[in-house]
């Protein structure tokens, strides 16, 4: 078995992925598309930036949600960001789905939904995670921390972000919010010492855009400018 840590890409995923892909059958509709494309991309960029704001959010999104009796739902109090969010979830909802579709941070985002892609990956305790293989009630009585919550209270951005934002290091922006979160963590357990070792600890962090040179810059940049 390949290296399971987040930040790691297991062994074989191309050939998994390739064969996963091979077998899917390709769904053709002759109806008219009524998409605009130009409207669509521009939404996208606009939605990408949102994760280098570092806009907290109201009170009002840590308010509890209703239990249905005989239901599988529990109490989860989870703290984010340095505030407390008390929650009615099925036992079965991952943290990502928390953040997300519970407490309204979407910055982490659902690429693969299996721990492959890094998109979902936050701070648990300091410790980068993938909170799509997370479950929320695990996470209770942990520190949990997201992209949302790295920029300071004056809106200045954290060093690894103003990296990614001087290096050009995203295009589409869809994957930046794991990838940053991925490489603060790379930059705190010590292996970003090297472009090679920088690319190793985030190779489980992907970019179908391909922007990797100018991630290997941003967390070298970042780098001497969180040890100072």
């Amino acid at each position: 078995m390949g290296d399971m840590r987040p930040g790691v890409c297991p062994r074989g995923l191309k050939d998994r992925f390739q064969a996963v892909e091979a077998s899917m059958p390709i769904k053709r509709s002759d109806e008219p598309q009524s998409f605009d494309r130009r409207r669509f991309l521009g939404a996208s960029v606009s939605t990408a930036t949102l994760p280098f704001v570092g806009a907290r959010l109201e009170k009002a999104f840590a308010e509890p949600e209703a239990l249905t009796p005989g239901d599988d739902s529990i109490s989860v109090t989870l703290s984010v960001n340095g505030d407390s969010y008390r929650l009615g979830l099925d036992v079965r909802t991952t943290l990502l789905d928390a953040l997300r579709e519970h407490i309204g941070l979407t910055g982490s985002k659902k690429g693969c939904d299996h721990g492959q892609c890094g998109a979902c990956t936050v701070h648990i305790d300091g410790v980068r995670a993938l909170s799509c293989l997370t479950l929320a009630i695990a996470a209770q009585g942990h520190q949990i921390g997201t992209v949302e919550g790295l920029a300071r209270a004056d809106g200045a951005l954290h060093p690894m972000q103003q990296a990614f934002v001087d290096n050009d290091a995203f295009q589409c922006g869809y994957c930046t919010p794991g990838q940053i979160m991925s490489a603060i963590g790379c930059v705190k357990e010590g292996h970003a010492g090297n472009d090679d070792a920088i690319r190793e600890y985030m190779s489980g962090n992907l970019c179908r855009c391909a922007a990797y040179p100018n991630i290997v810059s941003a967390v070298a940049q970042a780098k001497a400018q969180m040890e100072d």
